[in-house]
């Protein structure tokens, strides 16, 4: 039996301790707004913060955050600058299929709140998640929207 602290709740889990924390948080905790994307932590759609730090949570062990705070989508919103991306992502209307955009959204809070005021550079080496949509531009307008510097298109 394992203990996690997953959006500010305890929770006890019995599962192989190598088991993927997506899949714990998915099938044994019932929060599905945490995507399976690629499994090999490439495309970001599985992205959660573990101590306010973006991580894939596909190839994270559960047994590797026992004791630590795991933030996902589903309560993204209770921080505010949580809040903000997500009304960003509202008003520049950046979701298509909107698969990839919890891993996003995680990621972009992740960045803003190291980098409060991310140029173009910070933007770029931080959102390494992938979007088949290609989202990517107006991703950037959001992030430079809510960072104050700049949508630049």
């Amino acid at each position: 039996m394992m203990h996690l602290e997953i959006n500010g709740q305890s929770h006890e889990v019995d599962v192989d301790e190598e088991t993927p924390l997506l899949w714990v948080i998915r099938d044994n905790l019932g929060m599905t707004g945490t995507k399976y994307g690629c499994g090999i932590a490439q495309c970001g759609a599985c992205s959660v913060l573990i101590e306010g730090v973006v991580t894939r949570s596909c190839v994270t062990p559960v047994s590797s955050v026992v004791g630590k705070p795991v933030t996902t989508i589903e309560k993204i919103e209770e921080d505010p600058l949580g809040k903000r991306v997500v009304e960003a992502w509202v008003r520049h209307q950046v979701p298509q299929c909107g698969y990839c955009q919890s891993g996003q959204v995680m990621a972009a809070t992740a960045l803003l709140k190291q980098t409060p005021h991310a140029g173009e550079a910070e933007i770029e080496a931080a959102m390494t998640n992938l979007c088949r949509c290609g989202t990517y531009n107006a991703i950037r307008v959001a992030l430079h929207d809510i960072a104050g510097t700049g949508a630049q298109a």
